[in-house]
This record gives structure tokens, sequence and C-alpha cells, in this order.
């Protein structure tokens, strides 16, 4: 469990882990990152998924 903020705009997402805005996009149309939407735009993202994304991609 996150001690801190858990959820980032796609923009903070980018900048803290230097992820493509795409690929962010990718693993939340494939239900792997949870978003959260407003008037059908995503707002933000949650970093925990993120975080297991990332470390998925170094393990691979």
């Amino acid at each position: 469990m996150s001690v801190g903020k858990t959820w980032f705009t796609l923009e903070e997402a980018q900048n803290k882990f230097g992820i493509a805005r795409a690929l962010l996009l990718v693993w939340v149309s494939e239900g792997l990152v949870r978003a959260e939407r407003e008037e059908g735009r995503i707002v933000r993202i949650n970093v925990d998924d993120i975080q297991l994304q990332v470390n998925d991609m170094s393990h691979r």
C-alpha cells in the first residue's frame, strides 16, 4: 500500500516514470492500470498499478 499520493495525472505519471503517454493509455485500455474519468476523459491514473507494470517490464 502506498503511503503517498496514489493517483497522478497522465502528465505527472509521464514525468515520474519516464513513460510515454501512449503506453500509459495502452495499459489503461487493457485494464492493467486503473483510471478515473471525467466526462469520458482520463484525468487520473493509479500509481501503484503503473509501478507494477514498470516492475514487470524490468523483469523481462
